[in-house]
């Protein structure tokens, strides 16, 4: 994006609702529900709101996935309750602890890249099994700036069937949230990680701000800070690019 572009949210907003339209017209019945992870976060709640403009609340769908306990459970009540959508909640915790134990069990020692993505890759298999119970098609409510330095889980929260927020960047999305007359718990919730307490930019070690600016001006004025977007790019670029795949050469 040129620097002296202004994003213009109602524009963008517009159009993914009607993109979501097309979507569901294209590779659905007219019965099919859009299926969402509710997180009670910016962009699962963004999506949940899109979906209802472009499908009717009627034809959404939210899951509830905590892991055990949730400080902050009632935010994603509360945008069930505000969007008027019916939701499921289904714990994570015995079958993600359950995975853990058959490691153990196997003389194998868990580390942080496993306890870190498991819970992920649960929720989504959990998303897939309610969308084939209520007949659905599974929103991703991944965006840019999270996916360009890696802060996803690859066939977790980085799959989908359709994906309305892959392309724009947090400070985008949160004026989308705004235009669609979201209230700031829903649009402002600062994220943290679920594990540690920490927030997401405290992990990251800049704030989405920065990178943002980044991603759309190519303008860092840290310099360290841009060496590290860099090589947090380069090191998870795979999780977003189709699987490599062999192809013999057949005569």
């Amino acid at each position: 994006m040129n620097k002296d572009k202004v994003f213009d949210a109602k524009r963008v907003k517009d159009e993914l609702i009607t993109w979501i339209r097309e979507y569901f017209n294209a590779n659905a019945s007219p019965a099919t529900k859009a299926v969402i992870g509710i997180s009670g976060g910016k962009d699962s709640s963004i999506v949940a709101a899109l979906c209802c403009e472009a499908l009717g609340s009627e034809r959404v769908y939210g899951v509830l996935m905590p892991q055990g306990g949730q400080e902050d459970i009632g935010v994603s009540y509360e945008l069930c309750a505000t969007l008027g959508i019916e939701y499921v909640e289904i714990n994570i915790q015995m079958p993600v602890q359950n995975i853990y134990d058959e490691i153990e069990k196997s003389g194998l020692v868990l580390n942080s890249i496993a306890t870190v993505n498991t819970p992920a890759r649960v929720r989504m298999t959990t998303l897939y099994a309610i969308s084939a119970v209520v007949g659905g098609r599974v929103a991703n409510t991944s965006n840019l700036s999270e996916d360009w330095v890696g802060y996803a889980t690859k066939y977790g929260d980085t799959a989908g069937d359709f994906s309305p927020l892959s392309h724009l960047t947090v400070t985008e999305i949160k004026a989308i949230g705004q235009e669609l007359g979201l209230a700031a718990m829903f649009v402002e919730k600062t994220p943290i990680d679920g594990l540690s307490g920490k927030t997401d930019e405290d992990n990251l070690g800049f704030s989405y701000a920065v990178l943002d600016r980044y991603i759309r001006e190519q303008v860092c004025e840290d310099e360290q800070v841009k060496e590290r977007i860099d090589r947090l790019y380069r090191l998870n670029r795979h999780k977003l690019v189709l699987m490599p795949a062999f192809k013999p050469y057949l005569s």
